[in-house]
């Protein structure tokens, strides 16, 4: 079938996005499901910081490619071997097509599937093949397993969630990234404990999450940390306790004397070496300092080394927010309903397909948390 979708054309795109148009809207050629495989009307779709961070060139990708990997649809046709999703039925797009079999899924640690980690970086789906074409036959890759910036996709079952036909699709689409990434990093990867106190440096729609399940967990303290003044006003609105930026003159040792000596847990959603040498330095003794940002591959840290050993620190890496996405998405979304995780709150704006190319500059210069696109 025929498909209307965002193609990349090339990494390494310079700004401003919305004047040198880095993603072009093309028709494309997409095959139906093949086995165990399903065909979605996507319907809607986030602009998340892991679709800027190939633009940019941060995380290297193979292109052409059709971005997108935060999204809700409708299921409109199945391949052989699916027998759990019928046609009609909603879902939510999940970026690790977990195996189910290899060592880490064996484990009860899905984002860490062995199989999936080689086929997102190939650009292909979870069977290896790739279902969408150019006029000419020329394939383009999927974006780790999803490539929800088209109207219509073809996934593996293993990329989907199944979800409540009642739950708005566009806000169905957030719990496929920002709120598993953002809320399992403070409640699977962090495991605050109801009392600790919490910092989260960098307030993405995925940071910003971070803040909602340090919440939930019952954190005593919540700090808020960003350079965007709104972006810290937001948090408090979230219900974070205190807000700083990060740019204030002695910051950190400010946020040590309110803590008295350092937070239980920071989480670093940044994607910056500087915020989490900021997020491990407002960290106490004794306490975990969890990032989730993805910089680019050549970015290092600088750390007291002996630090981890005199003081029994943890620095600790978070994919997906450590979760098992069948059990958490679930989970989170009847917090949502109940209004303990308000969500819906991160949505900055609404975008057609056409317009993304000025969604994602929006993105690049910190104007917008969660930009939503909208599919008829």
């Amino acid at each position: 079938m025929k498909i209307r979708a965002a193609v990349l054309q090339a990494t390494g795109a310079k700004r401003p996005y919305q004047g040198n148009q880095p993603l072009v809207i093309e028709e494309l050629e997409l095959d139906p499901p093949g086995d165990n495989e399903v065909l979605v009307q996507i319907k809607a779709a986030g602009l998340c910081h892991s679709d800027l961070s190939v633009i940019d060139g941060n995380r290297p990708r193979p292109v052409p490619m059709v971005l997108g990997h935060e999204a809700a649809g409708i299921v409109k046709a199945v391949g052989n071997g699916v027998t759990d999703l019928q046609v009609g039925d909603h879902v939510v797009t999940v970026f690790v097509p977990s195996c189910g079999h290899c060592s880490p899924c064996a484990e009860g640690r899905p984002a860490l599937c062995e199989p999936a980690a080689k086929t997102n970086n190939a650009g292909t789906l979870a069977s290896g093949e790739r279902r969408l074409h150019r006029a000419d036959g020329t394939d383009v890759h999927h974006h780790i397993g999803v490539s929800a910036f088209a109207d219509h996709a073809v996934l593996s079952r293993h990329s989907l969630v199944k979800v409540d036909s009642d739950l708005p699709l566009h806000h169905a689409a957030l719990f496929g990234c920002a709120v598993l990434t953002g809320v399992g990093a403070a409640i699977n990867s962090a495991d605050i404990k109801a009392g600790q106190t919490v910092a989260v440096v960098g307030l993405g729609g995925v940071g910003l999450n971070s803040v909602l399940g340090a919440l939930v967990a019952g954190a005593s303290q919540v700090i808020a940390i960003d350079l965007d003044d709104d972006k810290l006003a937001l948090a408090k609105e979230l219900g974070a306790t205190h807000a700083f930026n990060s740019a204030e003159e002695g910051c950190a040792d400010k946020i040590k004397v309110l803590t008295n000596g350092g937070v239980n847990c920071a989480i670093e959603m940044a994607g910056s070496e500087k915020a989490l040498e900021f997020a491990y330095q407002i960290t106490r003794r004794g306490g975990i300092t969890v990032t989730g940002g993805l910089p680019h591959p050549d970015k290092k840290v600088a750390i007291q080394q002996v630090s981890l050993v005199a003081e029994e620190r943890t620095l600790k890496g978070s994919y997906v927010g450590s979760c098992v996405p069948v059990r958490d998405v679930a989970r989170y979304i009847a917090l949502f309903r109940q209004g303990r995780l308000p969500v819906d709150k991160l949505l900055s704006d609404t975008l057609t397909l056409d317009q993304i190319n000025d969604g994602f500059e929006k993105l690049a210069a910190g104007k917008a948390v969660r930009q939503i696109i909208l599919f008829d």
